[in-house]
């Protein structure tokens, strides 16, 4: 007897056999809502390999692309464990105070539902501001080495054992000179914290580092993508210097898109650039290492709230 079964396909799609979701990660329902919230549709392979490991306890050393979701990778299981037991729970390194204050928000977004709590700590903040965020209780810290090694040596923190450990951007860590403090945060955090280190290239200084405060980590590797945004088109255009700010307004009027980055060779000519286009009533406004602190944190918020549709850093 002659069987009819359905033909085989002429194409195999992976993703018609397996599509990863988040919810097959061992997230909690509240958790998820704030994922699915955040526009998040499925896990990225970083986020997929992470996720589980970080929420069963195990060490990790992940080695991803900046870009490739490692922030939700290890915040999401953070967030899903977390007791709100009124301690420093979890604590999350990382190289600038710029990345500090984006992870601070990210993971405030993604514990919406769990309430959680985030404490974010960099230089060029007052220590007493930051002295008062400490004491009211939060589940998390991010933290910049400088500015967290001084709260360490000064004994501004209390009861300070988190349970988790976050190393992110590992090697731009080493490449500013903070391998030598973070050597020393590890001193008065304890032994049997867990511990997750980020890379995203893994120079030897930073597998020393590994091998000295991690145990039996699971090891993760996310292979670079060879195509990235296939949709940017790139061109270049021959101008006088004279003639530059001209030509970029004559760009913002054609192009008009909706936000524009626009790089400078100088801080000078950063703001030269600024004061030209809000002179010619664009809403622009500048960003670079000359600027303090609050005014630098005012211009990224201007730019991400559109207030301001060009960044001339």
């Amino acid at each position: 007897m002659e069987l009819n079964q359905p033909p085989l396909p002429t194409e195999i799609d992976d993703d018609a056999y397996h599509k990863p979701s988040f919810n097959d990660l061992g997230l909690k329902e509240s958790v998820l809502k704030s994922v699915y919230e955040a526009g998040f549709t499925s896990p990225s392979p970083i986020q997929e390999k992470a996720i589980p490991a970080v929420l069963q306890g195990r060490d990790v050393i992940a080695q991803a692309q900046t870009g490739t979701g490692k922030t939700a990778a290890f915040a999401l299981p953070i967030i899903n464990n977390l007791k709100n037991n009124h301690t420093i729970e979890a604590l999350v390194i990382t190289p600038t105070r710029e990345l500090a204050m984006q992870i601070s928000d990210e993971i405030f977004k993604l514990g919406k539902h769990t309430r959680t709590k985030t404490v974010c700590v960099y230089g060029g903040q007052s220590v007493k501001k930051q002295c008062e965020f400490i004491k009211k209780n939060p589940q998390v810290m991010i933290a910049t080495p400088g500015r967290l090694l001084d709260h360490l040596k000064n004994e501004r923190i209390h009861k300070f054992v988190p349970k988790v450990v976050v190393l992110d951007e590992s090697d731009e860590m080493l490449d500013m000179g903070f391998l030598d403090d973070i050597e020393e945060i590890f001193d008065y955090l304890p032994s049997e914290a867990q511990i997750l280190l980020f890379s995203a290239t893994m120079p030897e200084p930073i597998k020393r580092l590994a091998d000295k405060i991690l145990e039996n980590p699971i090891k993760i590797h996310i292979a670079p993508s060879n195509i990235t945004n296939t949709d940017i088109t790139q061109r270049f255009y021959v101008i006088n210097e004279h003639e530059r700010a001209e030509a970029i307004m004559r760009l913002l009027d054609t192009q008009a898109p909706k936000k524009s980055i626009v790089f400078t060779r100088t801080k000078k000519e950063a703001d030269e650039l600024h004061q030209f286009l809000a002179s010619k009533n664009y809403k622009s406004t500048a960003l670079h290492g000359d600027m303090d602190q609050r005014d630098r944190r005012a211009s990224i918020m201007a730019f991400k709230k559109n207030d301001a549709d060009v960044l001339v850093a």
